[in-house]
């Protein structure tokens, strides 16, 4: 489509301030941002719509506009909601440039604006999701009126016979449409996310397919603004975000125009999740502001008004202060220079969602801040009863990362890691700085495991297990290997399970009975293999200290 269409259009409410013999430029796309420096996520002939939110003052205005035009952006319209009206500067860069410039009453939408350029866009490709499109205007709307990423999926279905579903990163169902029939199994959630990590990471062409049983899904990434938005330098800086639109239908048969208008879909959806990420500001400050105070030091009163403010904004309608848990986590890359503390914080905020959770209102329990390298977590849970002390309710580091463990080591592949600590329950401001410390050492602890996908709580952290992350990493091989490594060889040669014995028998506590009973083995074999350990390595189970070093070294093996 053409600018002087979308100038046509009055519904836009766009105002020409420069450019006028411009308007002929063609537009293919349309993208938001406020960026100061969008230009990696740009490839031309985009409509770029801003809400100035990058410009401190004039200065700022002749790099911003230089950077749009060397992309080669077809024209940029600015909203007057920020400041009011267009600044002068931005009108007279514009018009140095030859970039047409628009401003868009405060009125109107950008979700409004990107829809229709869609819309429009599509429909001059085929005509078959254009009549789709053109009946889901009001997924763009707010209130109970409004739909959302099921609202398009459900046209998909009843217009063009395509169940599909939109998956979260770690394989949480979002959104899936009524005529799709019942939800996809969690399992098979988590294969397909599984696999778009893994084809994302190898670079190949979309739309990735993949057969599971008699069905064959097409999978389409969807990408938001900002750090998500298609043109990243490094995959690895979004692949851990991307939302995945999967569609029930072998994609290798269709035509060009159909490729094209899908894609077209998955803008649409990405308009819903940047308002979901727009949505979390709130609460992303509320847990800085609570961070900065414990790392301050803060008096434990002015923390405790800073809860007080964040309580009724996570559990809305709670009568009586909540307890809180701490979740620190990290992501890694080897020999990679890329800013992960963003990264970590949007993957630890789906994390942190039931995975059996549809939708996204979930997540708006969750408040988490990053600092560096590091995501923080702040997370609420009702009062518990006076009986209870709470470590037995929240989150649970040995479940947290189960379901998603696949899906994230796709992704990760083989130069990534994700590490997590989870503190105890707290109830109290005067709690809060330990429970932060105890959380990033059970990350370290965490950390010092094998696996692309850790994570530790605070019920690890026994005297013994703390030392391990403070273990030089030669120090650690060279103990377990002139423990272990005599058993791995002898199991080898023989098949003698003598490893396996060795961690059943200290799980049971040297208890010969309930360690036979365990392994299905009488105990004079038992006692045999437990012989046999010890003529190897020339220990003593009997010994404590033996015993010690045995789980040491298994821990660290």
């Amino acid at each position: 489509m053409r600018l002087r269409a979308l100038l046509d259009t009055d519904a836009l409410g766009l105002r020409l301030l420069g450019g006028a013999d411009e308007l002929d430029r063609t537009v293919r796309g349309v993208m938001t941002t406020d960026l100061r420096d969008p230009s990696r996520y740009l490839s031309g002939g985009e409509l770029v719509l801003t809400g100035l939110a990058w410009r401190r003052d004039a200065s700022d205005t002749e790099p911003f506009v230089r950077l749009l035009v060397t992309a080669g952006v077809a024209a940029l319209a600015a909203g007057e909601a920020e400041l009011g009206a267009v600044p002068d500067d931005l009108v007279a860069a514009c018009a140095r440039h030859r970039l047409p410039l628009f401003a868009v009453n405060e009125s109107v939408a950008f979700a409004t604006i990107t829809e229709h350029v869609v819309r429009q866009v599509s429909g001059e490709r085929a005509g078959d999701l254009a009549a789709v499109v053109d009946r889901h205007r009001r997924m763009m709307t707010s209130g109970p009126a409004g739909g959302g990423p099921d609202v398009v999926l459900d046209l998909l279905g009843s217009d063009l016979d395509l169940r599909a579903w939109v998956l979260s990163p770690t394989g949480r169902l979002i959104a899936g449409s009524k005529v799709s029939g019942p939800a996809l199994p969690a399992d098979v959630c988590a294969k397909l996310a599984a696999e778009q990590l893994t084809a994302a990471r190898t670079g190949r062409r979309g739309p990735h397919r993949l057969a599971l049983g008699s069905s064959t899904y097409s999978l389409f990434p969807i990408r938001g603004g900002g750090r998500s938005a298609q043109g990243s330098r490094d995959v690895r800086e979004t692949v851990l975000s991307d939302w995945l639109l999967a569609v029930e239908a072998d994609a290798g048969d269709w035509p060009d125009e159909r490729l094209d208008l899908l894609q077209g879909v998955t803008q649409l959806i990405a308009v819903e999740r940047d308002r979901r990420d727009a949505a979390r500001t709130v609460r992303r400050r509320l847990a800085q502001e609570v961070l900065e105070l414990v790392q301050a030091g803060a008096a434990p009163a002015e923390i405790a008004a800073r809860l007080r403010v964040a309580a009724p904004v996570l559990l809305p309608g709670l009568g009586s202060a909540p307890h809180w848990q701490v979740v620190v986590g990290r992501v890694e890359w080897d020999g990679a220079d890329i800013e992960t503390g963003p990264v970590a914080q949007s993957l630890l905020e789906e994390i942190l969602v039931d995975p059996l959770t549809t939708g996204t209102e979930p997540s708006d329990r969750i408040a988490v801040a990053h600092t560096g390298d590091e995501a923080i977590a702040l997370v609420p849970l009702p009062a518990v009863s006076a009986e209870h002390d709470g470590s037995e309710s929240g989150i649970h580091a040995d479940v947290l990362l189960e379901a998603v463990r696949d899906p994230l080591s796709a992704g990760l592949d083989d130069d990534g890691r994700v590490t997590l600590g989870v503190s105890a329950a707290v109830h109290s401001a005067e709690g809060l700085r330990g429970a932060l410390e105890e959380a990033r050492h059970a990350r370290r602890v965490a950390a010092a495991r094998p696996g692309r996908v850790c994570a530790a709580g605070h019920q690890e952290l026994a005297s013994h297990v703390l030392l391990l992350p403070f273990v030089p990493d030669d120090v650690r091989r060279a103990f377990t290997a002139r423990l272990l490594d005599p058993l791995r060889d002898y199991d080898r040669r023989h098949r003698a399970e003598l490893i396996p014995t060795l961690e059943a028998f200290l799980e049971c506590d040297g208890s010969w009975t309930r360690c036979a009973t365990r392994l299905h083995l009488h105990v004079n074999t038992l006692r045999y293999r437990v012989g046999r350990i010890e003529q190897l390595t020339s220990r003593d189970l009997s010994r404590l200290e033996d015993k010690l070093d045995f789980f040491l070294a298994l821990r660290m093996s």
